[in-house]
């Protein structure tokens, strides 16, 4: 050892305290970024990407860069410091990073390469330096097998100190905070490893190298066809690599379905795949100190990894979604996590920890005394690192769209026994037989490997307790969401995506959806142009190609599959919309979308999914509305879907009370199920809208108006009375009420994570009477004849004791 060995357990800290700062700085960098390259597939594979790829870098650059002789301690304590000035750089950059890509686009320059150029001004700098940890520790170390197994340990730290970054910050920084307090709390981390550090390596004097002539404790296998054994090792753990990325990719994607796909659960998914890597590192490590035969040990992890994949793929498809768990039966969110917590360590540790045993057993094959380890290292970290990147770009911009999960799965076997096989080189008699029984189980398995079951795309987390009098008509895995639409006896259809149904057929569903179209269309003078946020069934798109003074509907919707195939189902709902010469369909992110587009709208309306799902929170924020606003003509409207289910009070204000930060001349309209609250639309405007209920009704009877009325009437909504009889209130009479609100914004998203919590609540159902019992007649709003004025006021709902709110539909 080239450091006292009473000083490898506090140096084993040191790697846990830097593991938890490095996730935490994760988290919070892919969360701002989004906010400025977008949130679809394509721009989280080049965050990602540019994130795993200035790590390879810096595993690589070290032992380049750094003399050996410098000490070992010194140096980590260096890049920790690096690392937390980065982080402050980043931070305090990040908004003229985002004024330089909208200067780009401006400019006619968009796509892939202004994301990524992006994503390395922001990442490479500190995710550099972050790669180049691992290499600074291997030279405190030799490289035999002892040294390789603690820094198998070392990763391992790493790795523990990784999942508790991830819990902290997706359970409480950023839940209670923003990214400030989030990246200064890394920062602290950070401080506090580098100070620990330059204080350890006053009391330990770095030796020198080893004498280079010094015989191995291991022989190297010779070369076989031209290969050495240290490229069939490398090769070996670049093949695992991509296949744990991937599978964490596909997995990551198909429990979600199951458990909601919350910011929560995101977090649980990556701190169990984390601990496994953790656990099986450690295992590997102990492994690696006592075997004279660690390359039988690689190729037999990659082997028994086979099995470990199928077992998830089994898990996931035939047994967790059948755990007889009624998510409607009332726990608190910790006995939630807890379970989901158990239901993903049940499917995924397995592989994890298969996977993390991997790298140390790799090192140990690497092992050659008297060589540079922070190279060895370097080289094996960067041969893992950029499989990684190949296998979660290509699952989700590649296998999964193309070919789906399943198909996916199987792919991933054959590469694991693949690694296998390679790790066995050069071939000798007990590895072909072992080769061979390996190769025989993985068609085997393959040929089980079941399908997504589209139950669980359509119902989610309900799937157990769904009585569904339901058949598919259609089910899809798209790039950046899952969808399906089914079919009961009676006809009605149903539209849903990612484990929650997002549309229907149904009377209450559309008539949330055409008024969401309707309503500003009849309320603006003349509309030409229109942007429409999430198609969904098309039904809100298709309300806009019955007023005739539209010219253009542009239709925006981060899931290709949505608008190509699903709102083709519901033509006669959605009036054939997509095949109307008017319509534009832009394949996008809407945040990117309206924050790069030049182009403004006499409508904007906006049909997002719900906030409690990752990422969805950006359509809720002031800083969205703000946008929005932007994007409007003069006298243009725009209109915001809000659900009252699944929710509860403190979701809905903040809802509505971020809405009404931007549009304080706003009015909300209800869509009530059978009186009770079921959701509502949020009208916005930038000046006072007054609304003349004769002249209303002069345009619907209009010859040009015959589809437009017609429409309305199918949903009892078929006269100027009976569709402004939807008013609920307005910000002036609902001040008081939303004093508490917290205003959803874009530097901490605090509306996913309120949401998250709040997601199998019908609470917010209730909000609706409460809205009512604040609502008074705004006689600065309607205009007309006294007589109509007086249908108008004992048309408007009464307040109403609130009553639990049914399940939404299935």
């Amino acid at each position: 050892m080239k450091v006292a060995p009473r000083h490898l357990p506090a140096i084993l800290l040191l790697f846990i305290g830097s593991g938890c700062a490095a996730l935490i700085y994760e988290i919070v960098w892919l969360q701002m970024l989004q906010l400025i390259v977008g949130s679809s597939a394509v721009s989280l594979a080049v965050l990602l990407g540019t994130f795993m790829g200035g790590m390879c870098l810096g595993s690589l650059a070290l032992p380049r860069v750094i003399p050996a002789s410098f000490h070992p301690l010194k140096v980590y304590a260096a890049l920790e410091i690096g690392i937390a000035a980065a982080a402050l750089l980043v931070l305090v950059a990040m908004p003229a990073v985002g004024r330089l890509y909208l200067s780009l686009v401006g400019y006619g320059m968009s796509g892939v390469l202004v994301r990524a150029m992006v994503c390395m001004i922001c990442l490479l700098p500190p995710t550099i330096l972050m790669g180049a940890t691992l290499p600074a520790a291997a030279r405190w170390l030799e490289a035999t097998p002892g040294g390789m197994a603690w820094l198998g340990f070392f990763y391992g730290g790493n790795t523990a100190g990784a999942v508790g970054g991830c819990l902290v910050a997706g359970f409480y920084l950023l839940r209670l905070y923003d990214h400030t307090t989030a990246t200064l709390v890394a920062v602290t981390v950070n401080a506090g490893v580098a100070l620990t550090a330059f204080g350890i390596a006053r009391f330990t004097p770095f030796g020198p190298a080893p004498d280079p002539a010094r015989p191995a404790t291991t022989r190297p296998d010779p070369p076989a066809a031209g290969i050495s054994p240290t490229q069939t090792v490398l090769i070996a753990i670049g093949l695992s690599g991509f296949c744990a990325l991937a599978a964490e990719v596909v997995w990551t994607r198909n429990l979600s379905l199951l458990l909601g796909a919350t910011v929560y659960t995101f977090s649980i998914i990556l701190a169990v795949f984390l601990a496994g890597l953790g656990l099986g590192s450690s295992l590997g490590a102990t492994l690696v100190r006592d075997q004279a035969r660690p390359r039988l040990l690689l190729a037999l992890c990659q082997f028994l990894q086979v099995g470990a994949i199928a077992w998830a793929a089994h898990i996931m498809a035939r047994s967790l979604p059948y755990w007889p768990l009624d998510a409607y039966i009332p726990t608190s969110p910790t006995v939630k996590f807890q379970i989901d917590l158990v239901r993903c360590a049940w499917a995924i540790l397995p592989s994890a920890i298969l996977w993390g045993a991997s790298f140390p057993l790799a090192l140990g094959c690497l092992v050659s005394p008297g060589a540079d380890p922070a190279r060895l290292v370097g080289r094996a970290y960067a041969a893992n690192t950029l499989g990684a990147i190949i296998g979660a770009v290509l699952a989700s911009l590649v296998l999964i769209p193309l070919v789906g999960t399943q198909p996916t799965q199987v792919t991933l076997l054959v590469v694991s026994a693949l690694s296998a096989a390679i790790a066995l080189r050069p071939v000798r008699w007990p590895t072909v037989t072992l080769a061979s029984a390996g190769l025989v189980a993985t068609f085997l398995l393959a040929l089980t490997l079941p399908l997504l079951p589209w139950q669980l795309v359509a119902y989610g987390r309900h799937v157990a307790t769904t009585d569904y009098d339901a058949s598919p008509i259609y089910v899809g895995e798209g790039m950046n969401a899952s969808v399906a639409v089914s079919q009961t006896h009676d006809g009605s259809r149903y539209f849903h995506v990612s484990g929650k149904t997002e549309a229907s057929s149904l009377v209450k569903d559309m008539r949330l959806q055409r008024m969401l179209g309707h309503l500003p269309a009849l309320l603006h003078p003349q509309p030409r142009s229109v942007l429409i946020v999430g198609c969904g069934a098309g039904v809100t798109a298709g309300t806009f190609v019955l007023h005739p003074t539209i010219t253009r509907i542009v239709i925006c919707d981060i899931e290709p599959l949505i608008p190509e195939i699903v709102a083709t189902y519901f033509r006669r709902e959605n009036h054939d919309v997509l095949r109307d010469p008017r319509v534009e369909i832009v394949r996008d992110d809407a945040r990117h979308y309206i924050a790069t587009t030049q182009e403004k709208f006499d409508v904007i309306t906006s049909d997002p999914i719900h906030p409690w799902v990752k990422g969805s929170a950006v359509l809720y924020s002031q800083e969205y509305f703000a946008l929005c606003r932007q994007r409007l003509n003069p006298g243009g409207l725009m209109t915001q879907w809000v659900p009252l289910y699944e929710s509860n009070h403190a979701v809905v204000q903040s809802e509505i009370a971020t809405f009404f930060s931007v549009f304080p001349q706003g009015t909300i309209w209800a869509n009530d199920d059978d009186g009770h609250g079921y959701d509502t639309v949020m009208l916005g405007q930038a000046d006072p809208l007054p609304i003349d209920l004769d002249a209303l009704e002069v345009r619907l009877d209009r010859p040009d108006h015959v589809g437009v009325r017609a429409a309305l009437t199918e949903l009892g909504l078929g006269s100027a009375v009976r569709l402004l009889a939807t008013y609920a209130g307005r910000f002036a009479e609902l001040k008081t009420w939303l004093a508490p609100a917290e205003i959803n914004r874009d530097r901490s998203l605090r509306l996913q994570y309120l949401a998250g919590l709040q997601l199998d609540s019908n609470a917010g159902a209730g909000a609706y009477a409460e809205i009512l019992r604040q609502r008074q007649f705004p006689a600065d709003i309607f205009l007309g004849s006294a007589a109509r004025l007086q249908e108008l006021k004992q048309a408007l709902p009464a307040t109403r004791k609130p009553v639990p709110a049914a399940n939404p539909s299935p």
